[in-house]
């Protein structure tokens, strides 16, 4: 990958024009003939970091956006306070972002009102999940009553005429996370592509990704599907390329590393009582302050803060 030459945090005003960012995640998620891999990004510094590996799209997390708050992930971090996480995100990278909205913070108001608000701030595309308000995270605990088919339809028609191709919608579904099966899950994946839904997310708890597998047999490619295998990680991707799935989702994998490093760097200095040790396993300064291109910022400041007269120049 080609490194960035302009500053990461005024990525979204250097993004190609070619394509605006919902067509450029439309083109990730929904018309890739290949499996394409979104990263999961918290704030600017993981979505830097996630360009730069490579990655061709964001997934705005969540959980790893209300854990960088010290919320738990049950809608305890307000919808304000995800789109602001949102342009921070969207303003360090040129990657597409797409959103996890939960199930709108409320009823097709809230929805349509969050998606208008996600597409001010740069957002490609959000993905709404047919849970209740408030929800609890999907791994946590086993009581997560699922939405009314038609209501939950209804945000998402909301949110499809508020919006229109601005934004791509990707309708997700509980009910495998919720005890249902796979009658269930077929039965909403048609509903919510009726309702407008550009892909549907299926989400399992298992260690297996059985079900997710028969979903795709199952569904036949009716549109483009969306998966999340943190619980069935051991799954060769190759099964996901023979099952046509659209896109894989990595959705909290830099915050759970993050909190790693960070606590054994922290246990370590508390420990030893100094940094000798510790800093061959931690980034330099200069990695730091490459990543987010310093030297341009003295090029502007040459150029705009102290300008050079061309009769300066010239004596």
């Amino acid at each position: 990958m080609q490194e960035n030459s302009d500053s990461l945090l005024a990525g979204s005003r250097h993004r190609p024009l070619a394509l605006s960012p919902a067509d450029a995640l439309r083109r990730e998620v929904c018309s890739s003939d290949s499996l394409s891999f979104l990263m999961e990004a918290h704030d600017g510094l993981s979505a830097a970091i996630a360009e730069r590996a490579g990655f061709k799209g964001l997934w705005a997390s969540g959980l790893s956006i209300a854990c960088s708050f010290g919320y738990r992930d049950a809608n305890e971090a307000s919808w304000r306070e995800l789109v602001d996480a949102v342009e921070r995100i969207v303003d360090s990278s040129r990657l597409p972002v797409l959103v996890d909205g939960d199930g709108g913070f409320g009823n097709f108001n809230n929805a349509r009102l969050l998606a208008r608000k996600l597409r001010e701030r740069g957002a490609a595309g959000v993905a709404l999940e047919d849970s209740c308000f408030p929800k609890m995270n999907s791994f946590v605990g086993n009581h997560h009553p699922l939405a009314d088919i038609d209501e939950f339809c209804g945000r998402l028609r909301a949110v499809k005429d508020t919006i229109g191709k601005d934004l791509v919608v990707v309708a997700r579904i509980e009910a495998l996370i919720a005890g249902h099966g796979m009658h269930e899950a077929i039965s909403r994946a048609h509903a919510y592509t009726e309702a407008g839904a550009d892909a549907i997310l299926i989400h399992s708890r298992s260690s297996s990704a059985d079900d997710v597998l028969s979903f795709a047999r199952v569904w036949q490619d009716k549109s483009p599907v969306v998966i999340v295998p943190t619980k069935y990680y051991r799954t060769p991707t190759s099964a996901y390329r023979g099952a046509r799935i659209s896109t894989v989702i990595w959705a909290n994998h830099s915050m759970r590393a993050a909190v790693a490093a960070m606590r054994q760097v922290c246990d370590r200095l508390f420990a030893e009582e100094n940094a000798t040790t510790i800093e061959p396993d931690i980034a330099t300064l200069e990695e730091v302050f490459d990543m987010f291109d310093y030297d341009e910022l003295a090029r502007a400041e040459a150029q705009y803060l102290h300008p050079v007269t061309l009769q300066q120049a010239r004596s």
